[in-house]
């Protein structure tokens, strides 16, 4: 790993954004974080989950705008989840927020004109914590509301479950080649084999986070290179893993200059228009 001296000199030379960070309000943070873990069975590093504890971690490496979302587990979470979010945005103009939607929530439409209207900028979704296919019948109203309209980061991968697989990330860009899609870790968690079958080529974004944790510095290097690097975005996935750590994992991959200003801000100021 790297001292104290060169990851301040790294961080000093890049400005950094984090395209995949979690924010929980403070009444249910710490027991949100815990659940994480235990779905994971990963000890979470950041037990916390709130605004400030991010806006913290992400200091100590110079982070200057975060991507902030959350996940409706259940369809009735889905308005005070997005309206959390909106006011989260609103004091910290720092963060770029995602709402979320259920496939199994009543009023699609209506909460996608809402997100808009706030200022919110995508959506997030979770198909193994929500439990669908991605490429699955009722996921369907979630990306013909967004098309056209709205990013969508999806969790993808994870071997345990077969809900969000690169293949069928695939099946969903065949039928909604419009759709602007986010595939977190790297198209998918434990799954990157896969993923690297199945994605390269397609127009869509990757985030890094919960990947360089698991993933050789070659093959994650490859993997990066493979998709583009004007198609990647630095993420933390806090709580789960915390800045320092993770920007030493992205200093280990060893990526050109022109490569590290890509991933780390350029392509999240450029796609958000910041």
């Amino acid at each position: 790993m790297f001292d104290s001296k060169e990851i301040s000199e790294f961080c000093k030379n890049y400005e950094i954004c984090d395209a995949h960070a979690h924010i929980f309000p403070e009444k249910i943070s710490v027991k949100a974080v815990s659940s994480i873990g235990n779905f994971y069975s990963l000890p979470m590093t950041c037990k916390n989950g709130i605004s400030d504890e991010l806006i913290e971690y992400g200091s100590k490496i110079g982070v200057t705008h975060y991507l902030v979302c959350s996940t409706a587990t259940v369809p009735h979470q889905v308005e005070s989840i997005n309206t959390f979010i909106m006011n989260e945005c609103k004091l910290h103009p720092e963060f770029v927020g995602f709402g979320t939607l259920h496939p199994d929530y009543e009023n699609i439409d209506e909460e996608v004109d809402r997100i808009i209207s706030s200022g919110l900028r995508g959506i997030k979704i979770h198909p193994d914590f929500q439990e669908f296919y991605i490429d699955d019948d009722k996921a369907e109203k979630i990306y013909s509301a967004i098309e056209g309209k709205l990013p969508i980061l999806i969790h993808m991968g994870d071997p345990r479950y077969d809900y969000s697989r690169p293949k069928r990330l695939e099946s969903v860009m065949k039928a909604f080649p419009k759709l602007d899609v986010f595939a977190a870790h790297l198209g998918g968690y434990e799954r990157w084999d896969e993923a690297v079958t199945c994605l390269f080529g397609k127009n869509i974004h990757f985030d890094s986070s919960s990947s360089l944790e698991f993933l050789s510095v070659d093959y994650a290097r490859d993997i990066i290179r493979g998709f583009g690097p004007d198609k990647i975005f630095f993420g933390t996935d806090f709580p789960m893993w915390d800045h320092y750590s993770e920007i030493q994992r992205f200093m280990r991959l060893g990526l050109s200059d022109d490569e590290n200003k890509k991933i780390l801000s350029d392509n999240f100021k450029k796609y958000f228009n910041l």
